[in-house]
């Protein structure tokens, strides 16, 4: 499984190219983007992180507002109501946490110890903490969203009944560390270019035999 997951990962890399993690970014930044993409699409999530970015240049300026006015201008991004409620709740559980709002201090801790403490957050579940991890702390994670679970399934990497947390752990053994941000990325591209959720096409898929969707062979274990 390990190679031919090293397989894909040099297919996909020389399809869409080599991605690396370039700009230093802020763990609040990333907590609150994360927030906002949830189940909506990343053009809508930016949209809404900048509204808020421009009304708050300083996200301690947020804090104390009604929960309401900060779902009026993400309001753009979907279910405003529980993300205002959620981001004003893991800003206030930092600051009365910390003292002070900011997560720089989970860069002196171990993966599994920076992921516990984020993990007391209210709603902020195994992707949001995966890519805080990998995106701002530069720490190894594998954060599953919808596009990796479904082209990982579809290849065979994960079994059928698999769900996202446990998927995370399972791609985070099929390659190295130092390909995690690369194969995360390029995986997502391929699920929006060519392994689509109603309509995968496979005809122009360059990892299509090594896909168990395309060739109908057997799927990795549930």
């Amino acid at each position: 499984m390990k190679a031919r997951a090293s397989k894909i990962d040099a297919i996909l890399t020389n399809t869409y190219g080599r991605k690396v993690i370039e700009d230093e970014e802020d763990p609040v930044d990333i907590l609150i983007e994360t927030i906002l993409s949830q189940n909506t699409t990343d053009k809508n999530s930016h949209a809404a992180f900048q509204v808020l970015k421009r009304a708050f240049p300083k996200w301690e300026d947020m804090m104390g507002n009604r929960p309401d006015k900060i779902a009026t201008l993400i309001r753009s991004g979907g279910l405003a109501d529980i993300k205002a409620e959620r981001i004003l709740g893991a800003l206030e559980f930092i600051t009365k946490s910390r003292g002070e709002l900011s997560l720089d201090f989970l860069k002196e801790m171990s993966p599994t110890q920076a992921d516990a403490w984020l993990g007391q957050i209210k709603g902020v579940g195994p992707k949001t903490r995966g890519i805080i991890l990998l995106f701002a702390l530069r720490m190894p994670a594998f954060p599953v969203d919808t596009h990796i679970h479904r082209v990982t399934k579809r290849l065979g990497l994960i079994g059928q009944k698999v769900s996202r947390e446990k998927a995370q752990e399972e791609l985070a053994k099929l390659v190295q560390q130092r390909e995690f941000y690369n194969f995360h990325i390029n995986l997502i591209e391929h699920g929006r270019a060519i392994c689509q959720a109603r309509k995968p096409k496979c005809s122009a898929c360059k990892i299509r035999r090594l896909c168990c969707f395309y060739t109908g062979t057997t799927w990795a274990r549930s």
